[in-house]
């Protein structure tokens, strides 16, 4: 018999679409696992309302759900409590400094992209904080484009949710 943590280990197998070092379930978009005799619900919360790739995420879940022989699948999206930068795990922020993309510095409470004002953010590679922002949106919406004027590199940030 499958157990909820058993399933959460299966998911996490499945790479974020956009991000593919971190898993689904690092990301914190999936949100829980409830197994009713041979069903299975998994509940899932995107990044953010419009988010492209949550219908491969969806995909993804079932694909990896049936090839465990699974047949009663539901997937149901949950926007409340939105998804935030803070369930992302310190584990996951490390693999995404690796992957290229400064993790968020701040908690959620720290919307300094909203205000105009953009705070230096620690450059992935060469971890100078002498960065400035060229755009509000990086590679998809809920990144931030910056530029390193040490190594001059351009990189995405993870902005705070």
């Amino acid at each position: 018999m499958q157990t909820k943590e058993s399933i959460f280990s299966l998911l996490s197998e499945i790479p974020d679409p956009e991000i593919p070092v971190i898993s689904i379930v690092e990301l914190g978009v999936i949100r829980d696992v409830i197994i009713s005799g041979k069903d299975i619900e998994v509940i899932i919360t995107p990044t953010y309302s419009g988010c492209p790739a949550m219908k491969q995420m969806e995909d993804d879940v079932r694909k990896k759900m049936e090839e465990q022989g699974f047949e009663n699948i539901k997937i149901s999206t949950v926007y409340n409590p939105a998804w935030t930068t803070d369930w992302l795990s310190e584990e996951a922020k490390l693999k995404l400094q690796k992957y290229g993309i400064a993790p968020p510095e701040e908690s959620t409470t720290d919307k300094s992209f909203l205000t105009g004002k953009p705070k230096n953010v620690t450059c992935p590679r060469c971890k100078s904080k002498n960065s400035v922002m060229i755009s509000q949106f990086g590679s998809t919406a809920c990144k931030a484009l910056y530029k390193c004027n040490e190594c001059l590199e351009v990189f995405d940030y993870f902005k705070c949710i």
